[in-house]
């Protein structure tokens, strides 16, 4: 039976054990073996690539995915909304460059555009264009008009309760695997953004109670410490920044802690702060749009949610101008230089933690999980930058299939 083994190669697991020696047997879509030390696996049929003490690592997964925000690495574009013809191009571009860059999985945070990402996901499912995998997703982002709330994107329903429940059964009907709601603004969108309230308790308990009975998952953009609480109860998967959380919400939050994820996106605010200025955003405007104070606030919360076990996923908001799709890795040393967190903790939360958010069979290195697999050149652990650099990353596997295969040598 063909297939691919894997031999002379450091491999780290995504369970956070220490690199070992050993062998990964692929075999279809899914990986058959893995030996550790000096045991070797059976070589019939496979083709044999010979990794010269590279890394062999899980595929990484982005939990905070913007596939429709138009910039990255290739092409920027100083603008969030194109023709539609173009920004389904757009979007399919930064689904390549995201699997280049050896993000195998993606959970949206949200999509300019309510089927644009249920099309792309079933797309890249079958294998017609390159990309993750996907949990595809909606946003629907608050009443037009509310202080603090961006224009752009703004689905057309009625906003009381009926409403927001019609609301949720079409976008499961019309294929969506989760559902971003902003319960609260943004000091990016108007001063004191962050603090206002975007839906009430009783709408935050309709839609908790809709999508459980739809069977769609919800994420949210909260950043005070209220909308934080009312996602908790309302059964929300997937957290976005909490920047404001006090005790009672991380007390929340940990009760929790094996229903939720939480994803603190600080890379976008990092590029404000120290990248954005050809895009008129110096220091003022970054103290201004909270940025200064956001990276402040999440130095100081991120560790208290790390000893609290709450699953920290990075994903960093990138597809703006200037923090492009492509870039996703940089949320990786933030991890470790902002939030506290090791570099195999870091790792961990990008594989294992990530595949659990999935809930796909993703996320480490066994027998019997899909083969979401990259080829590191040196020991990313040492050197979580590594990950910011392609040309260190000979292979990436998707399903078992190679996205990219450098020139390796093999044996049969």
């Amino acid at each position: 039976m063909s297939g691919y083994l894997f031999t002379d190669v450091n491999i780290f697991d995504g369970s956070g054990s220490p690199l070992f020696p050993g062998e990964v047997l692929v075999r279809g879509e899914r990986i058959e073996a893995v030996a550790r030390g000096d045991e070797r696996l059976p070589r019939d049929g496979a083709t044999v690539i010979l990794g010269a003490g590279r890394t062999l690592m899980p595929g990484m997964v982005e939990a905070h995915a913007h596939l429709t925000w138009p910039s990255n690495v290739e092409r920027v574009i100083n603008a969030m909304h194109l023709p539609i013809e173009e920004h389904m191009l757009v979007t399919a571009q930064n689904a390549r460059i995201t699997l280049d860059h050896g993000f195998t999985s993606a959970y949206s945070a949200g999509s300019l555009g309510e089927r644009i990402e249920p099309v792309l996901r079933d797309m890249i499912d079958a294998g017609f264009i390159p990309g993750p995998r996907l949990r595809a997703s909606a946003l629907e982002k608050g009443m037009e008009g509310v202080m603090g709330v961006p224009e752009g994107h703004d689905p057309t329903h009625d906003r009381a309760v009926p409403g927001l429940v019609a609301y949720v059964k079409a976008m499961k009907a019309q294929g969506c695997d989760t559902i971003k709601f902003l319960l609260s603004s943004d000091e990016g969108f108007a001063p004191g953004g962050s603090q206002i309230l975007m839906y009430s308790e009783e709408e935050t308990q309709a839609v908790g109670q809709a999508a459980r009975e739809a069977g769609i998952w919800l994420s949210c953009h909260a950043q005070a410490a209220e909308a934080v609480k009312r996602a908790v109860r309302a059964g929300f998967r997937n957290i976005f920044h909490c920047t404001y959380a006090d005790e009672e919400a991380l007390d929340l939050l940990e009760a929790s802690k094996d229903k939720l994820f939480v994803a603190p996106a600080p890379g976008l605010l990092y590029a404000r702060v120290h990248e954005a200025r050809d895009f008129g955003i110096g220091p003022a405007e970054a103290e201004r749009m909270g940025a200064v104070s956001g990276l402040e606030l999440m130095a100081e919360l991120y560790p208290k949610m790390r000893q609290r076990g709450i699953r920290v996923l990075p994903g960093g908001d990138y597809g703006f101008p200037y923090n492009p799709v492509g870039r996703n890795a940089r949320d990786l040393g933030l991890f470790v230089d902002i939030l506290g967190f090791s570099p195999t903790e870091t790792l961990v939360a990008a594989t294992k933690l990530g595949g659990e958010l999935m809930d796909m069979d993703v996320g480490t290195i066994e027998s019997g999980k899909l083969a979401d697999l990259l080829l590191v050149d040196g020991n990313p652990l040492s050197d979580l930058a590594l990950l910011q650099d392609i040309s260190r990353m000979p292979v990436v596997m998707k399903s078992g299939i190679f996205h990219r295969k450098c020139d390796l040598p093999t044996d049969t």
